[in-house]
Protein backbone atom coordinates (compact mmCIF):
# COMPACT_ATOMS: atom_id res chain seq x y z
CA UNK A 1 0.00 0.00 0.00
CA UNK A 2 1.42 3.32 -1.07
CA UNK A 3 0.67 6.63 -0.82
CA UNK A 4 -2.26 8.63 1.50
CA UNK A 5 -4.80 8.28 -0.55
CA UNK A 6 -5.45 4.76 -0.08
CA UNK A 7 -8.47 3.70 2.04
CA UNK A 8 -8.44 1.67 4.73
CA UNK A 9 -11.35 0.20 6.88
CA UNK A 10 -10.80 -1.75 10.27
CA UNK A 11 -13.80 -3.07 9.70
CA UNK A 12 -13.40 -5.12 6.96
CA UNK A 13 -13.03 -8.66 7.79
CA UNK A 14 -11.61 -9.84 4.79
CA UNK A 15 -8.51 -7.85 5.59
CA UNK A 16 -8.02 -9.51 8.39
CA UNK A 17 -8.82 -13.11 7.22
CA UNK A 18 -6.50 -12.37 3.73
CA UNK A 19 -3.53 -11.31 5.80
CA UNK A 20 -3.69 -8.00 3.98
CA UNK A 21 -3.83 -6.36 7.81
CA UNK A 22 -0.40 -6.09 8.04
CA UNK A 23 0.52 -3.96 5.21
CA UNK A 24 -2.29 -2.23 6.27
CA UNK A 25 -1.45 -1.08 9.99
CA UNK A 26 2.17 -0.96 8.23
CA UNK A 27 0.79 2.03 6.18
CA UNK A 28 -1.33 3.71 8.81
CA UNK A 29 1.79 3.65 11.30
CA UNK A 30 3.74 5.40 8.80
CA UNK A 31 0.69 8.28 7.15
CA UNK A 32 -2.07 7.85 9.76
CA UNK A 33 -1.45 6.67 13.00
CA UNK A 34 -3.71 8.19 14.20
CA UNK A 35 -6.78 7.44 11.81
CA UNK A 36 -9.91 8.21 12.05
CA UNK A 37 -11.74 5.21 10.60
CA UNK A 38 -15.08 5.28 8.72
CA UNK A 39 -16.70 1.69 8.75
CA UNK A 40 -18.79 0.23 5.34
CA UNK A 41 -21.09 -0.62 8.63
CA UNK A 42 -21.48 2.77 9.49
CA UNK A 43 -19.51 2.87 12.48
CA UNK A 44 -17.03 5.77 13.21
CA UNK A 45 -14.13 5.31 15.32
CA UNK A 46 -10.50 6.69 16.29
CA UNK A 47 -7.71 3.67 15.45
CA UNK A 48 -4.58 3.97 17.31
CA UNK A 49 -2.27 1.98 15.67
CA UNK A 50 1.56 2.84 17.05
CA UNK A 51 3.13 0.90 19.75
CA UNK A 52 3.49 4.31 21.56
CA UNK A 53 0.13 5.62 21.26
CA UNK A 54 -1.77 2.42 22.40
CA UNK A 55 0.43 1.66 24.88
CA UNK A 56 -0.47 5.43 25.59
CA UNK A 57 -3.97 4.68 25.66
CA UNK A 58 -3.94 1.40 27.86
CA UNK A 59 -2.04 3.65 30.65
CA UNK A 60 -4.79 6.75 30.87
CA UNK A 61 -7.63 4.68 31.53
CA UNK A 62 -9.07 7.79 33.26
CA UNK A 63 -9.35 9.49 29.58
CA UNK A 64 -10.49 6.08 28.24
CA UNK A 65 -13.17 4.45 29.69
CA UNK A 66 -14.12 0.73 28.89
CA UNK A 67 -18.02 1.25 29.59
CA UNK A 68 -18.82 1.07 25.63
CA UNK A 69 -17.30 -2.48 25.82
CA UNK A 70 -14.33 -3.98 24.51
CA UNK A 71 -15.63 -4.87 20.66
CA UNK A 72 -16.75 -2.43 18.41
CA UNK A 73 -20.76 -2.36 17.65
CA UNK A 74 -21.82 -2.34 21.54
CA UNK A 75 -24.80 -4.94 22.24
CA UNK A 76 -28.00 -5.71 20.09
CA UNK A 77 -29.96 -2.72 22.24
CA UNK A 78 -27.47 0.08 21.93
CA UNK A 79 -24.18 1.04 21.40
CA UNK A 80 -22.93 1.10 24.92
CA UNK A 81 -22.47 -3.06 26.11
CA UNK A 82 -25.20 -4.50 28.02
CA UNK A 83 -22.46 -5.37 30.99
CA UNK A 84 -20.75 -2.11 31.85
CA UNK A 85 -20.17 -1.76 34.78
CA UNK A 86 -21.54 -5.75 35.36
CA UNK A 87 -18.11 -7.74 33.93
CA UNK A 88 -14.55 -6.63 34.33
CA UNK A 89 -13.64 -5.96 31.21
CA UNK A 90 -16.04 -3.34 30.86
CA UNK A 91 -15.78 -1.91 33.89
CA UNK A 92 -13.63 1.25 34.98
CA UNK A 93 -12.36 2.30 38.49
CA UNK A 94 -13.55 1.89 41.09
CA UNK A 95 -16.10 -0.92 39.94
CA UNK A 96 -13.15 -2.90 37.98
CA UNK A 97 -10.45 -3.22 41.38
CA UNK A 98 -13.78 -4.61 43.45
CA UNK A 99 -14.70 -7.00 40.78
CA UNK A 100 -10.99 -7.91 40.09
CA UNK A 101 -10.69 -9.09 43.65
CA UNK A 102 -13.28 -11.15 43.83
CA UNK A 103 -12.35 -12.72 40.73
CA UNK A 104 -8.68 -12.94 41.16
CA UNK A 105 -8.58 -15.80 43.76
CA UNK A 106 -9.81 -18.57 40.97
CA UNK A 107 -6.81 -17.96 38.84
CA UNK A 108 -4.28 -17.58 41.89
CA UNK A 109 -1.09 -19.42 41.62
CA UNK A 110 -2.47 -22.59 43.41
CA UNK A 111 -4.94 -22.53 40.73
CA UNK A 112 -2.67 -22.13 37.68
CA UNK A 113 -1.16 -25.17 39.24
CA UNK A 114 -3.76 -27.13 38.75
CA UNK A 115 -4.85 -26.04 35.46
CA UNK A 116 -1.50 -27.16 34.07
CA UNK A 117 -1.50 -30.65 35.75
CA UNK A 118 -5.30 -31.27 34.00
CA UNK A 119 -3.54 -29.77 30.92
CA UNK A 120 -0.54 -31.52 30.89
CA UNK A 121 -2.80 -35.24 30.88
CA UNK A 122 -5.10 -33.40 27.89
CA UNK A 123 -2.27 -32.20 25.71
CA UNK A 124 0.17 -35.87 26.45
CA UNK A 125 -2.65 -37.90 25.10
CA UNK A 126 -3.94 -35.49 22.11
CA UNK A 127 0.04 -35.18 21.10
CA UNK A 128 -0.07 -38.79 21.15
CA UNK A 129 -2.67 -39.09 19.53
CA UNK A 130 -1.23 -37.13 16.42
CA UNK A 131 2.14 -38.76 16.82
CA UNK A 132 0.41 -42.41 16.06
CA UNK A 133 -1.65 -41.21 13.33
CA UNK A 134 1.08 -39.09 11.76
CA UNK A 135 -1.04 -36.15 11.82
CA UNK A 136 -4.01 -33.88 13.27
CA UNK A 137 -6.59 -31.36 12.53
CA UNK A 138 -4.62 -28.98 15.35
CA UNK A 139 -6.84 -26.06 15.82
CA UNK A 140 -9.70 -28.96 17.01
CA UNK A 141 -7.32 -31.88 17.65
CA UNK A 142 -4.95 -30.50 20.21
CA UNK A 143 -5.24 -26.56 20.49
CA UNK A 144 -9.18 -26.34 22.38
CA UNK A 145 -7.52 -29.05 24.88
CA UNK A 146 -5.43 -25.78 26.61
CA UNK A 147 -9.04 -23.97 27.38
CA UNK A 148 -10.40 -26.96 28.13
CA UNK A 149 -8.00 -27.92 31.05
CA UNK A 150 -8.66 -24.56 31.92
CA UNK A 151 -12.40 -24.64 32.17
CA UNK A 152 -12.51 -27.94 34.00
CA UNK A 153 -10.81 -26.38 36.75
CA UNK A 154 -11.80 -23.04 37.13
CA UNK A 155 -15.40 -24.39 36.57
CA UNK A 156 -15.31 -27.26 38.17
CA UNK A 157 -16.83 -29.35 34.78
CA UNK A 158 -16.19 -32.41 33.15
CA UNK A 159 -14.43 -32.54 29.70
CA UNK A 160 -17.59 -33.10 28.09
CA UNK A 161 -19.35 -30.03 29.37
CA UNK A 162 -15.48 -27.98 28.90
CA UNK A 163 -15.88 -28.32 25.02
CA UNK A 164 -19.67 -27.81 25.23
CA UNK A 165 -18.91 -24.38 26.40
CA UNK A 166 -15.81 -23.76 24.04
CA UNK A 167 -18.55 -24.36 21.14
CA UNK A 168 -20.80 -21.42 22.77
CA UNK A 169 -18.20 -19.26 23.26
CA UNK A 170 -16.71 -19.91 19.49
CA UNK A 171 -20.34 -19.17 18.30
CA UNK A 172 -20.47 -15.69 19.65
CA UNK A 173 -17.17 -14.79 18.98
CA UNK A 174 -17.27 -16.01 15.00
CA UNK A 175 -20.93 -14.73 14.82
CA UNK A 176 -19.74 -14.27 11.28
CA UNK A 177 -18.13 -17.33 10.83
CA UNK A 178 -20.16 -19.83 8.46
CA UNK A 179 -18.14 -22.69 10.19
CA UNK A 180 -20.08 -21.52 13.85
CA UNK A 181 -23.35 -20.24 12.87
CA UNK A 182 -25.78 -19.99 10.46
CA UNK A 183 -24.49 -16.39 8.49
CA UNK A 184 -27.69 -15.19 7.29
CA UNK A 185 -30.06 -13.09 8.95
CA UNK A 186 -29.40 -10.32 12.08
CA UNK A 187 -26.35 -10.66 13.02
CA UNK A 188 -26.87 -8.89 16.13
CA UNK A 189 -29.86 -10.86 17.16
CA UNK A 190 -27.42 -13.65 16.50
CA UNK A 191 -25.23 -12.62 19.23
CA UNK A 192 -28.04 -12.06 21.56
CA UNK A 193 -29.03 -15.72 20.79
CA UNK A 194 -25.54 -16.87 21.87
CA UNK A 195 -25.21 -15.17 24.85
CA UNK A 196 -28.33 -16.40 26.31
CA UNK A 197 -27.44 -19.79 25.62
CA UNK A 198 -24.22 -19.07 27.53
CA UNK A 199 -26.02 -17.83 30.10
CA UNK A 200 -28.27 -20.97 30.47
CA UNK A 201 -25.02 -23.08 30.65
CA UNK A 202 -24.50 -21.11 33.72
CA UNK A 203 -27.57 -20.67 34.94
CA UNK A 204 -27.51 -24.36 35.25
CA UNK A 205 -23.75 -24.41 37.09
CA UNK A 206 -24.84 -21.66 40.00
CA UNK A 207 -28.13 -24.07 40.46
CA UNK A 208 -25.71 -26.95 41.14
CA UNK A 209 -23.26 -25.04 43.28
CA UNK A 210 -25.98 -23.46 45.28
CA UNK A 211 -26.43 -27.38 46.18
CA UNK A 212 -23.00 -28.36 46.02
CA UNK A 213 -20.76 -25.72 46.47
CA UNK A 214 -17.31 -26.36 44.90
CA UNK A 215 -14.16 -24.94 44.64
CA UNK A 216 -14.30 -23.17 41.50
CA UNK A 217 -15.19 -19.95 40.47
CA UNK A 218 -19.13 -20.12 40.27
CA UNK A 219 -19.19 -20.85 43.65
CA UNK A 220 -16.76 -17.87 44.66
CA UNK A 221 -18.87 -15.24 42.83
CA UNK A 222 -22.20 -16.80 44.72
CA UNK A 223 -20.38 -15.80 48.07
CA UNK A 224 -18.98 -12.82 46.75
CA UNK A 225 -19.64 -9.03 48.31
CA UNK A 226 -19.57 -6.08 46.28
CA UNK A 227 -19.58 -3.15 48.08
CA UNK A 228 -21.01 -5.55 50.64
CA UNK A 229 -23.84 -6.32 48.72
CA UNK A 230 -24.04 -10.11 46.98
CA UNK A 231 -23.79 -9.96 43.27
CA UNK A 232 -26.69 -10.34 40.96
CA UNK A 233 -26.95 -13.57 38.84
CA UNK A 234 -26.74 -11.95 35.89
CA UNK A 235 -23.05 -10.24 37.27
CA UNK A 236 -22.37 -13.80 37.88
CA UNK A 237 -22.96 -14.75 34.53
CA UNK A 238 -20.94 -11.84 32.83
CA UNK A 239 -18.41 -12.24 34.90
CA UNK A 240 -18.35 -16.10 34.29
CA UNK A 241 -18.45 -15.57 29.94
CA UNK A 242 -15.33 -13.26 30.43
CA UNK A 243 -13.19 -15.57 32.16
CA UNK A 244 -14.51 -18.55 29.89
CA UNK A 245 -13.97 -16.29 26.48
CA UNK A 246 -10.96 -15.12 27.64
CA UNK A 247 -9.63 -18.11 28.37
CA UNK A 248 -10.80 -20.17 25.62
CA UNK A 249 -9.35 -17.74 22.51
CA UNK A 250 -6.07 -16.68 23.99
CA UNK A 251 -4.60 -19.88 24.42
CA UNK A 252 -5.78 -22.18 22.06
CA UNK A 253 -5.66 -19.45 18.94
CA UNK A 254 -2.01 -18.26 20.07
CA UNK A 255 -1.16 -21.95 20.21
CA UNK A 256 -1.84 -22.35 16.51
CA UNK A 257 0.13 -19.20 14.99
CA UNK A 258 3.08 -20.61 17.02
CA UNK A 259 3.16 -24.09 15.53
CA UNK A 260 2.18 -22.27 12.08
CA UNK A 261 5.50 -19.86 12.95
CA UNK A 262 7.18 -22.82 14.22
CA UNK A 263 6.72 -24.80 11.15
CA UNK A 264 7.37 -21.61 8.39
CA UNK A 265 10.85 -21.17 10.23
CA UNK A 266 12.51 -24.15 10.41
CA UNK A 267 15.76 -22.23 11.57
CA UNK A 268 13.89 -21.31 14.62
CA UNK A 269 12.43 -24.75 15.08
CA UNK A 270 15.46 -26.44 15.44
CA UNK A 271 16.51 -23.91 18.02
CA UNK A 272 14.07 -24.95 20.14
CA UNK A 273 14.83 -28.38 19.94
CA UNK A 274 18.40 -27.92 20.54
CA UNK A 275 18.01 -25.38 23.22
CA UNK A 276 14.43 -26.31 25.16
CA UNK A 277 15.70 -23.47 27.82
CA UNK A 278 14.74 -20.85 25.27
CA UNK A 279 10.77 -22.09 25.13
CA UNK A 280 10.37 -19.38 28.07
CA UNK A 281 11.62 -16.38 25.45
CA UNK A 282 9.66 -18.52 22.72
CA UNK A 283 6.03 -18.37 23.84
CA UNK A 284 6.41 -14.05 24.38
CA UNK A 285 6.92 -14.23 20.99
CA UNK A 286 4.51 -16.30 19.47
CA UNK A 287 2.35 -14.16 21.54
CA UNK A 288 3.61 -10.74 20.03
CA UNK A 289 3.54 -12.66 16.41
CA UNK A 290 -0.05 -13.88 16.89
CA UNK A 291 -1.77 -10.82 18.39
CA UNK A 292 -4.97 -13.25 18.41
CA UNK A 293 -6.83 -10.01 20.10
CA UNK A 294 -6.38 -8.05 17.31
CA UNK A 295 -7.87 -4.69 19.29
CA UNK A 296 -9.86 -3.11 22.34
CA UNK A 297 -12.26 -0.35 22.14
CA UNK A 298 -12.15 2.67 24.52
CA UNK A 299 -14.51 5.29 24.93
CA UNK A 300 -12.74 9.07 25.68
CA UNK A 301 -14.29 10.20 29.00
CA UNK A 302 -12.93 13.87 28.24
CA UNK A 303 -11.68 15.76 24.93
CA UNK A 304 -7.97 14.55 24.53
CA UNK A 305 -5.49 15.66 22.27
CA UNK A 306 -3.30 13.69 20.47
CA UNK A 307 -0.73 14.85 17.79
CA UNK A 308 -2.39 17.67 16.43
CA UNK A 309 -5.59 15.56 16.53
CA UNK A 310 -8.74 15.74 18.83
CA UNK A 311 -10.45 13.05 20.22
CA UNK A 312 -13.54 14.19 21.53
CA UNK A 313 -16.01 13.27 24.52
CA UNK A 314 -17.71 10.44 23.65
CA UNK A 315 -15.84 9.20 20.56
CA UNK A 316 -14.96 5.49 20.20
CA UNK A 317 -11.21 4.65 20.26
CA UNK A 318 -9.17 1.19 19.02
CA UNK A 319 -6.18 0.41 20.86
CA UNK A 320 -5.19 -1.72 17.85
CA UNK A 321 -2.67 -4.70 19.77
CA UNK A 322 -1.99 -6.51 16.32
CA UNK A 323 -0.40 -3.34 15.43
CA UNK A 324 1.44 -2.32 17.83
CA UNK A 325 3.05 -5.31 17.63
CA UNK A 326 4.65 -5.24 14.81
CA UNK A 327 5.48 -1.56 15.33
CA UNK A 328 9.56 -1.43 13.76
CA UNK A 329 10.11 1.79 16.19
CA UNK A 330 9.28 -1.14 19.46
CA UNK A 331 10.38 -4.33 18.07
CA UNK A 332 13.65 -4.32 15.94
CA UNK A 333 12.94 -6.31 12.51
CA UNK A 334 9.54 -6.66 13.74
CA UNK A 335 8.28 -8.86 11.08
CA UNK A 336 10.48 -11.56 11.43
CA UNK A 337 9.47 -14.45 14.02
CA UNK A 338 12.32 -14.61 16.17
CA UNK A 339 12.34 -17.21 19.41
CA UNK A 340 15.16 -15.30 21.18
CA UNK A 341 13.75 -11.59 20.93
CA UNK A 342 14.69 -9.58 23.89
CA UNK A 343 13.02 -7.32 25.09
CA UNK A 344 9.76 -8.37 24.03
CA UNK A 345 7.21 -5.92 26.07
CA UNK A 346 4.51 -7.10 23.46
CA UNK A 347 0.87 -6.14 24.21
CA UNK A 348 -1.02 -8.87 23.33
CA UNK A 349 -2.13 -8.86 27.27
CA UNK A 350 -2.98 -5.04 27.37
CA UNK A 351 -1.54 -2.71 29.78
CA UNK A 352 -2.60 -1.17 32.96
CA UNK A 353 -5.23 -1.83 35.03
CA UNK A 354 -6.78 -4.44 32.12
CA UNK A 355 -4.06 -6.28 31.82
CA UNK A 356 -5.53 -9.68 31.37
CA UNK A 357 -6.39 -11.44 34.53
CA UNK A 358 -5.30 -14.94 32.89
CA UNK A 359 -2.34 -14.16 31.78
CA UNK A 360 -0.31 -16.84 34.20
CA UNK A 361 -2.46 -19.35 33.29
CA UNK A 362 -2.16 -18.99 29.45
CA UNK A 363 1.45 -19.03 29.92
CA UNK A 364 1.44 -22.08 31.77
CA UNK A 365 -1.05 -23.99 28.83
CA UNK A 366 1.42 -22.25 25.89
CA UNK A 367 4.66 -23.81 27.72
CA UNK A 368 3.30 -27.35 28.69
CA UNK A 369 2.04 -27.94 25.00
CA UNK A 370 5.08 -26.42 23.35
CA UNK A 371 7.32 -28.78 25.48
CA UNK A 372 5.13 -31.51 24.46
CA UNK A 373 5.08 -30.90 21.02
CA UNK A 374 9.51 -29.97 20.82
CA UNK A 375 9.94 -33.42 22.52
CA UNK A 376 7.31 -35.74 20.53
CA UNK A 377 9.17 -37.92 18.01
CA UNK A 378 9.24 -36.64 14.57
CA UNK A 379 8.61 -33.10 13.23
CA UNK A 380 5.37 -31.09 12.64
CA UNK A 381 5.03 -29.73 9.48
CA UNK A 382 2.22 -28.35 7.38
CA UNK A 383 -0.45 -30.74 5.58
CA UNK A 384 -3.42 -28.73 3.97
CA UNK A 385 -4.07 -24.86 4.08
CA UNK A 386 -5.02 -22.94 7.43
CA UNK A 387 -8.39 -21.73 7.53
CA UNK A 388 -9.01 -18.31 9.60
CA UNK A 389 -11.69 -17.02 11.49
CA UNK A 390 -13.88 -14.68 10.02
CA UNK A 391 -13.07 -11.63 12.63
CA UNK A 392 -11.60 -8.65 12.46
CA UNK A 393 -11.35 -8.97 16.47
CA UNK A 394 -9.89 -12.36 16.93
CA UNK A 395 -7.31 -13.27 15.33
CA UNK A 396 -8.33 -17.66 14.88
CA UNK A 397 -7.69 -19.90 13.30
CA UNK A 398 -10.41 -22.74 12.53
CA UNK A 399 -8.81 -25.42 11.03
CA UNK A 400 -5.54 -26.29 10.70
CA UNK A 401 -3.82 -29.49 9.08
CA UNK A 402 -0.70 -30.86 10.10
CA UNK A 403 1.26 -34.11 9.78
CA UNK A 404 3.91 -35.44 11.76
CA UNK A 405 7.17 -37.92 11.01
Amino acid sequence: MTGPSVPVDLTDVDLFVSGRHLDAFAWLREHRPLHWNEGADGSHFWALTRYEDVHWAYREHASFGSARGAILGGSFRSDDDTAAGRMLVASDLPRHRLLKQQIAPALSAAVVDRVGDQVRILIDKAVGQAVAAGGCDFATEIATELPAGALMVVFGIGHDEAHHLIGLTRRMVGFRDEAFVDTGGDQKLRLAWTQAEIFEFFADLLAQRRRNPADDLVTLLLNARVNGRRMSEEDIFYNCMNVAVGGNETSSYTACHGIEALVAAPDQYDLLRRRPEALTGAIEEMLRWSSVNAYVQRVAMRDVERDGHLIRRGDSVTLWNVSANRDPAQFPDADRFDVTRSPNRHLSYGAGIHRCIGAPTAQRELSLLFGALLAAPGRFRLAGTPRRLRSNFILGTTTLPLAVG
